[in-house]
C-alpha cells in the first residue's frame, strides 16, 4: 500500500519568484506539487499552505503553529514534509524536535538554494529526496533533508550560504543518503519507548551572545533586564574573559542576581565545549551555576531553552532537563562527565 504524506509549505526560496525587489515566496503548494507529479508515483500526497514567509521572518509562534498543525493531522498521514527557507531551517528543525517528542512517523524539513521555478535548481531533488526518505519504513522523528543527506533535526546547521551542499550535521553522523530511488541508512536509532507528546508553549526570551575581543561586559546588564536565559558563545572549549578593564567574570553576578539562566557554548562548530579545561572556564564554573552546551548546536541550545522555559520548572529540574538528551541533541551527561 502506498504511503500517504502531507506536504506543508511555509515559503522560503523553494517557493519564491523574483519580484523586482529580490526573491519573495509566491508559489502555491499546488504548483510545487504539480511540478513534481511525473516524479512521484510511489506515494500519495496532500498539500497545504501554512505560511508564506521568507524564513528570515520565522518566529517561535510559527514553530508552535507547525506543531499544532501536525498534531491535528497526525493520525491522517504516514509522514509529513515541510518546505522551508534555508536561513532558519535548523532552528525550526530543532524547535520541532522539542515540540513534537517521540513521534513514530517522519517529519522532514527541506528547502532549496535556488527557486523551484528556476531553470537550474536544487529544489526538485531536495523535495523528491525528502519524500522518498519520509516513505522509508521505520523512519521516525524530525529530520532535515538537503543535497542528498538526511540529518537529525537537532544536529543540523547551515554552513554554506550559496552552494547546494548547504547543511552539515554537527557532532553527529548523517543518518542517511538519498541517491535517486535509493535510500542508504547509516544510523538507525532505536525507537523510543516513551509516548508521543506534543507541546504548545515556548518562551522566546532567550538571548544569544557571541563574545569578541574588546566587548564591553556591560552588555550583560541589558541581558539580565530583558531576558530569562542567555547562551554565551565563548572561544574554543569555553571560558569567560576577565582582564581588569573588561571583566566578564565579575559582571556575570548581574545575571545571577536576576536569576537569568546562563548556558556556555562555543563559537567552534565541531567537538563542543568543556569549561573545566582552562582556568578561564574552571573559575567560571566555581563561581556561578552555569550550564554547558557541550556538543549541542547553538540552534538546539537556544530552542531547548525556549521550550524548557515554557515548562516553568524549578532550577534543579530545569538543569536536569537541559542535560537530558532529547531527539539525539546531546551525548548523555554521564558520558560527557
Amino acid at each position: 500500500m502506498k504511503k500517504k504524506l502531507l506536504l506543508i509549505t511555509t515559503g522560503g526560496t523553494i517557493a519564491s519568484k523574483n519580484t523586482g525587489n529580490g526573491l519573495a515566496p509566491s508559489v502555491s503548494p499546488e504548483d510545487i506539487l504539480g511540478s513534481m507529479t511525473d516524479l512521484i508515483g510511489f506515494c500519495t500526497i496532500d498539500c497545504m499552505e501554512l505560511l508564506r514567509l521568507d524564513s528570515t521572518n520565522m518566529q517561535p509562534e510559527h514553530w508552535l503553529l507547525m506543531a499544532k498543525t501536525i498534531k491535528e493531522h497526525y493520525h491522517d498521514y504516514d509522514g509529513f514534509v515541510i518546505t522551508h527557507g534555508t536561513d532558519t531551517m535548523a532552528y525550526t528543525s530543532s524547535a520541532l524536535s522539542y515540540l513534537i517528542q517521540n513521534p513514530d512517523k517522519p517529519i522532514v524539513l527541506t528547502g532549496s538554494q535556488k527557486p523551484l521555478m528556476d531553470e537550474v535548481t536544487d529544489a526538485k531533488k531536495n523535495l523528491l529526496d525528502s519524500i522518498r526518505f519520509a516513505c522509508e519504513d521505520g523512519v521516525r522523528g524530525v529530520f532535515l533533508v538537503f543535497s542528498g543527506s538526511a540529518i537529525v533535526g537537532t544536529r543540523a546547521r547551515k554552513t554554506r550560504s550559496k552552494s547546494y551542499y548547504a547543511f552539515s550535521s554537527i557532532n553527529y553522523p548523517e543518518v542517511a543518503s538519498i541517491d535517486g530511488g535509493r535510500v542508504l541508512r547509516y544510523v538507525v536509532p532505536e525507537p523510543s519507548m516513551a509516548p508521543l507528546k506534543f507541546y504548545d508553549k515556548m518562551v522566546p526570551e532567550v538571548f544569544l551572545l557571541k563574545l569578541i575581543p574588546g566587548m564591553d561586559p556591560g552588555v550583560l546588564d541589558y541581558v539580565a533586564d530583558h531576558y530569562k536565559a542567555v547562551v554565551i558563545e565563548t572561544y574554543g572549549v569555553g571560558g569567560l574573559p576577565f582582564p581588569e578593564h573588561r571583566n566578564f567574570m565579575d559582571r556575570m553576578q548581574t545575571l545571577a542576581n536576576k536569576g537569568c539562566i546562563v548556558v556556555i557554548s562555543t563559537q567552534v562548530a565541531m567537538e563542543g565545549s568543556d569549561l573545566a579545561t582552562y582556568e578561564v572556564g574552571h573559575e567560571a564554573m566555581e563561581r556561578y551555576d552555569l550550564l554547558q552546551a557541550y556538543d549541542m548546536t547553538t540552534e538546539a541550545a537556544v530552542t531547548k531553552l525556549m521550550w524548557l522555559l515554557g515548562l516553568d520548572l524549578p532550577r534543579e529540574e530545569f538543569k536536569k532537563a537541559f542535560y537530558t538528551p532529547i531527539a539525539f541533541d546531546t551525548v548523555p551527561f554521564s558520558i560527557l562527565k
